[in-house]
């Protein structure tokens, strides 16, 4: 098979509309345009959401402002192979992390994951750990625990 014989299935792509073809084709003399208006003549267009002369939706509906934001997370990512800088016993926090120079910042959405091995046993406090980041903590003969996360607050200048 070469890429030049691949065709799509039968029936799976429409032709397109051929109007002004006579009365045959069955788009023949207005083309499918109608008789008399504005949609009949060359160059109509009509403006962005009208609706035939109704009032639009957007004019329809209130001015509703000042929504919040969906509060989103970004999630900052350690795997456990980077773990293995520390020194044994420590316990690991968002906070300690900056300490030891692995992150730049503290985060409220630490992410723990599975990649690489862990050779010595730590107490790692995150947001959210993997199943494969659990198994290598405890095989390693280290604890972790999961840092519930703040709850966001309403921002008392946007009511």
């Amino acid at each position: 098979m070469h890429l030049t014989e691949v065709r799509p299935d039968e029936g799976a792509r429409r032709g397109k509309k051929r109007v002004g073809r006579g009365r045959a084709s069955g788009h023949g003399k207005t083309s499918t345009r109608g008789h008399n208006g504005q949609g009949q003549r060359s160059g109509e267009s009509k403006r962005f959401g009208f609706e035939g002369g109704q009032t639009p939706l957007f004019r329809r509906l209130p001015k509703i402002h000042n929504f919040d934001q969906v509060p989103g997370r970004d999630w900052v990512i350690v795997n456990v192979g980077t773990l293995n800088s520390l020194p044994a016993n420590t316990e690991v926090t968002p906070e300690s992390l900056v300490e030891h120079g692995i992150f730049r910042k503290v985060s409220d959405s630490l992410r723990v994951l599975g990649n690489g091995e862990l050779k010595v046993a730590l107490k790692v406090s995150a947001h959210h750990f993997s199943q494969g980041a659990i198994d290598k903590i405890q095989a390693a003969g280290g604890s972790y625990e999961v840092i519930q996360p703040v709850a966001p607050t309403r921002n008392p200048k946007n009511r």
